[in-house]
């Protein structure tokens, strides 16, 4: 007997390829634009490695340096999770860091948080890249229009913020370190105060590290989370 060949029928195949209804499907799903990713991606990529000259690795501590790098993992990922954790962390605190730095703009010296900036010792490039803090709560709230706010951000970064501040209290210079590089970030995440010359002496010092971080938590992430849970829809917790 001759063995024959199974063959497709032609239109079988076509049946089989996707069609450009499906592509277009497809793109659509695509919640953050492809130039959008690569533009953070490109300009997280510059700022990695300078930041890393010039401050060292623990200034990737700071709450707002996370916040970066996770808000630029979220738009890859298009995780809602990722974006609204850094949106509850940061949104507030970087709305008083644009408030401080306009204001030394105007030449005014109201919170401190920005004296940085105005440091002709720091190459005017890396103080330029800073200006992150400006733009990053705009993105964060275009972001979150596009994936929709999950409420379990706060919760995670509680969990990071706490971490972070363990890690910074236990490892990292307190307020009035010397150290032989003065760019080396001291008092990371304000965790000895506002005055980076010397800790705080108001209160006992592990005492308030935990009021500092409860109050940051009472003040700043619980309400932006109860606005971002009311102003945006809710999405779907990711699984």
């Amino acid at each position: 007997m001759k063995k024959t060949s199974r063959t497709r029928s032609p239109s079988l195949v076509i049946q089989t390829l996707p069609s450009a209804a499906d592509m277009r499907s497809v793109v659509r799903t695509r919640k953050i634009p492809l130039a959008a990713k690569i533009t953070f991606t490109v300009f997280l990529a510059v700022l990695l490695p300078v930041y890393l000259y010039t401050y060292g690795p623990t200034n990737f501590l700071w709450f707002c340096d996370a916040a970066l790098i996770l808000t630029v993992a979220g738009m890859w990922l298009e995780s809602s999770l990722l974006t609204s954790m850094c949106a509850v962390g940061i949104l507030l605190p970087q709305c008083l860091w644009l408030v401080d730095f306009v204001s030394r703009l105007l030449g005014f010296l109201p919170l401190g948080l920005t004296g940085y900036m105005f440091d002709p010792h720091l190459p005017l490039f890396t103080r330029g890249l800073s200006l992150f803090h400006g733009w990053l709560p705009l993105l964060l709230v275009w972001l979150l229009f596009r994936l929709g706010y999950d409420k379990r951000g706060l919760s995670a970064w509680t969990g990071l913020a706490a971490g972070l501040g363990f890690i910074c209290y236990f490892f990292t210079p307190p307020a009035g370190a010397h150290l032989g590089n003065p760019n080396i970030p001291i008092n990371i995440n304000y965790l000895y105060g506002f005055n980076n010359q010397q800790p705080q002496c108001w209160i006992n010092q592990n005492l308030y590290v935990i009021v500092w971080l409860g109050a940051l938590w009472l003040v700043a992430f619980l309400p932006t989370h109860l606005v971002l849970r009311k102003v945006f829809t809710r999405h779907k917790p990711e699984t």
